[in-house]
């Protein structure tokens, strides 16, 4: 093996980059055994070692930068969840990342998701003025002084035709409980989540400044969101830029309504259900409890446990912009929790994530087992039962 020689030049640029705690890594290996890429084989799984990433940028070594290596992290946390030392891993992978992104190396799958959030401020390539297409005939309020919650709908529910039906099943679950909510429209930019995951700072930071004048000017202050990944920008991520909100799941509104008595449900028997916790509304946003009240107040539900669930759950492999990239076939993480879903004896697999439907649903389709098992968002379930 040919000697390789440290460039603290690259490792310096690094840490100025956001990985600040990039030197507390003690190269222990917790992270890389409890990575769900050690679940699944591919090029993926064998390119990317989370421990040894880190150790390259320590060093500033090269050979990380490919889609398969440094851009195959999903953020999911459960590596920082073990890490004895308590290194901001995440922040690590962003800061390489982003490092990157300032000299336009992201990965080419990713460079038309970029484009697409300067030009129409959404990464679907869909027109800015067609983002409420997603309500159809239904009756969506608008936002006004005299509203208490600002609804925001994920750019994923707003331009994919099969998402689009979460937003419409939360905005129909919203009214049914009584809730004050409305949405503000067109002029709504993306949170900017997955292009930071990415690495791409400058963006995000016009994303966020552009929603929080948006919103301020409206007389925003609380929000309910149908994505776990806005949930976490806007709460997290905002109040950096003064974007001080009161951020709810909808599925924390809507399992505070059943207790209040305010929204009921009625017609045919659910059967038997699962829930997948997405990352960032479990690991990341500590929620686990809401959609579980939820699933056990439908009719008839009986609601079974994935083996591997709550901050166990294995993520679908859409976070950190993975979402838009190609995974193929056999070395996908939402295939495991297919299989689980069935081994646990599940009808309905369900979760509250717009990335975690799409990738549930395209495993399921692929392995064939769509005859056996229905994937639905939590709020598609709850609707169809109103």
């Amino acid at each position: 093996m040919e000697p390789r020689i440290p460039f603290l030049e690259v490792s310096d640029a690094i840490i100025l980059s956001g990985a600040e705690n990039l030197y507390w890594c003690m190269q222990c290996g917790l992270c890389t055994g409890t990575c769900p890429y050690r679940l699944v084989t591919g090029e993926a799984s064998e390119e990317f070692n989370v421990r040894k990433v880190q150790r390259m940028g320590q060093l500033g070594l090269e050979g990380f930068e490919s889609e398969n290596c440094l851009f195959a992290c999903t953020t999911c946390r459960a590596c920082v969840d073990v890490c004895p030392r308590g290194v901001d891993i995440i922040g690590n992978i962003r800061g390489m990342r982003r490092m990157l992104a300032e000299v336009g190396s992201i990965p080419p799958s990713l460079k038309p998701i970029a484009g697409s959030l300067h030009a129409q401020g959404n990464p679907w390539s869909g027109p800015r003025d067609k983002r409420t297409e997603w309500i159809k005939d239904a009756p969506v309020p608008t936002f006004s002084a005299d509203t208490e919650y600002f609804l925001f709908v994920c750019c994923t529910s707003c331009f994919d035709v099969r998402s689009q039906r979460i937003a419409r099943s939360v905005a129909k679950a919203l009214q049914a409980a009584g809730v004050s909510f409305g949405i503000i429209g067109n002029e709504e930019s993306c949170c900017g989540e997955a292009i930071r995951k990415v690495g791409d700072e400058e963006l995000f930071s016009k994303l966020a400044q552009s929603n929080i004048e948006l919103f301020n000017g409206k007389g925003v202050k609380k929000i309910i969101v149908t994505s776990p990944h806005c949930l976490f920008t806007f709460k997290n991520e905002y109040p950096e830029f003064g974007g001080e909100y009161e951020v709810c799941h909808y599925t924390e509104i809507l399992s505070q309504a059943v207790k209040d008595g305010k929204i009921s449900f009625s017609g045919d028997a659910v059967g038997a259900l699962a829930m997948h916790d997405p990352c960032y509304l479990g690991r990341h946003s500590g929620l686990y409890d809401p959609p579980r009240e939820l699933m056990s107040a439908l009719p008839g539900a009986e609601v079974k446990e994935l083996s591997r669930n709550r901050n166990k759950s294995v993520c679908c492999q859409g976070g950190g912009g993975r979402v838009w990239m190609e995974t193929r076939a056999g070395e996908r993480f939402a295939e495991l929790r297919i299989n689980e879903a069935l081994d646990a004896g599940a009808k309905t697999l369900v979760t509250a994530c717009p990335y975690c439907i799409t990738m549930l649903e395209d495993s399921c389709n692929v392995l064939g087992k769509g005859d056996q098992l229905a994937v639905k968002d939590l709020s598609e379930v709850v609707a169809e039962h109103l």
